[in-house]
C-alpha cells in the first residue's frame, strides 16, 4: 500500500476540484473503475457514478473545501482518515471519518464515509 496521508491528500483533492475535466481524470487516477462509494447521504459506483455524487456535494456545498483532519493510518490494504469540510468563510460545517480500501493497483477499490458531525 501506498502512504496513507498521500492517499488520503489524493483523495480529498479530487472532492476539491471544480473543473469537472479535471475532477473527472482525478476520479480516473485515483478510483478503480468498479470503486464504489458510500456514506449515509450518498452512494455512487463506477466512474460516472462517483464523479456525478461529487459534483452534486459540490453543487450542494459551493465554495466549501475538504481538508485532513489528523493522520490518516492504514494496515493491509485499508486506509483511515478524517476530514472537515469548511464553508467559504472557513468556519467548519461538518467532519467525518472515510475507510478506504486500496486495490492492487494502487487505486482505491471504495470508500465507506461516516459522519462525525454536521
Amino acid at each position: 500500500m501506498s502512504n496513507p496521508a498521500n492517499i488520503a491528500t489524493q483523495y480529498l483533492a479530487v472532492w476539491n476540484e471544480r473543473d469537472a475535466a479535471a475532477r473527472r481524470a482525478l476520479v480516473a487516477r485515483i478510483f478503480s473503475l468498479d470503486a464504489d462509494y458510500l456514506d449515509p447521504m450518498m452512494r455512487g459506483a463506477g466512474h460516472d457514478g462517483i464523479d456525478a455524487m461529487i459534483a452534486g456535494a459540490q453543487s450542494h456545498f459551493p465554495g466549501h473545501r475538504f481538508a485532513l483532519d489528523g493522520t490518516p493510518d492504514g494496515h493491509n490494504d485499508v486506509v483511515r482518515f478524517s476530514w472537515t469540510l469548511s464553508g467559504p468563510d472557513g468556519q467548519p460545517v461538518a467532519n467525518g471519518t472515510d475507510v478506504a480500501r486500496v486495490a492492487a493497483d494502487g487505486r482505491l477499490a471504495s470508500v465507506t464515509g461516516f459522519l462525525n458531525a454536521a
